[in-house]
């Protein structure tokens, strides 16, 4: 259970929840040219505001929830091990999957699928980041051994 955890991009959840919403909204767009998923993001998620006038929107739920998730996928890519260079790698099929529904679906052309489509590639690219620094100092690569 621990290897499939360490294995699993939690970035996915994110996008398998907006894929859902995206499928079955229909791709109808209105008289302004907006599609039906726009429209459904925009929408306030809760009928009182927030605070003042603010009323927070499904798709500002979804960003907030992506961004919990990038957290732990940051603190989980510190980790070495063979689990984490799958995870790096089910992480770019992710983040390959994502800008492909971007480019070619109309449904995924939205501000809160390329802000989550965005944070896909900083999590393989902090990631990969992160595992060849931590590497580096685990081997003492360079000129610092003694």
């Amino acid at each position: 259970m621990r290897l499939i955890f360490g294995i699993f991009p939690l970035l996915a959840i994110p996008i398998v929840i907006y894929n859902m919403m995206a499928l079955t909204s229909g791709g109808a767009a209105d008289a302004s040219g907006a599609s039906a998923i726009a429209m459904q993001l925009a929408n306030p998620a809760t009928g009182t505001p927030v605070f003042g006038a603010w009323r927070v929107t499904s798709g500002d739920i979804l960003v907030i929830l992506s961004m919990v998730f990038f957290f732990v996928e940051i603190i989980k890519s510190t980790a070495t091990g063979s689990s984490t260079i799958a995870n790096h790698a089910v992480s770019m099929l992710v983040f390959i999957v994502c800008l492909v529904e971007f480019l070619l679906l109309p449904n995924f052309q939205t501000s809160v699928f390329f802000i989550l489509t965005f944070m896909c590639l900083l999590d393989v690219l902090a990631g990969v980041v992160v595992t060849i620094v931590s590497a580096r100092r685990d081997f003492m690569v360079g000129d610092n051994q003694g």
